[in-house]
């Protein structure tokens, strides 16, 4: 019975985070936000791009083939279909792929 409780609970405030902007802001949406909508995507995707490429180790193999074939895709992806989540899925694929793959990591 806690579980469901819990269930509820968590269902509700993540409807209520979701729907407070739309009950703050009823009318007209604030300047500052509308910008905040528009520049916050691709900082966002840069501070990713950091994350994701921080460890990668040119001096050894693989030698950041695969993050960077990946990278690539992403962009490619992108740039063709300009969907987001299609460019994240296609281009998590094929770096998996490559990592999990004996052809391009020595020593497994």
């Amino acid at each position: 019975m806690n579980e469901a409780i819990l269930v509820f609970l968590m269902a509700f405030v993540t409807i209520l985070l979701r729907a407070l902007p739309f009950l703050v802001f009823r009318g007209q949406t604030p300047k500052y936000i509308a910008y905040l909508g528009e520049v916050l995507p691709a900082a966002i995707i840069g501070m990713l791009v950091v994350y994701c490429l921080k460890d990668v180790r040119i001096a050894s193999a693989p030698f950041g083939i695969p993050g960077l074939v990946a990278a690539v895709c992403v962009v490619g992806l992108q740039i063709w279909k300009r969907n987001s989540l299609i460019s994240i899925l296609g281009g998590t694929f094929v770096y998996m792929l490559m990592i999990q793959s004996r052809f391009l990591v020595s020593g497994l």
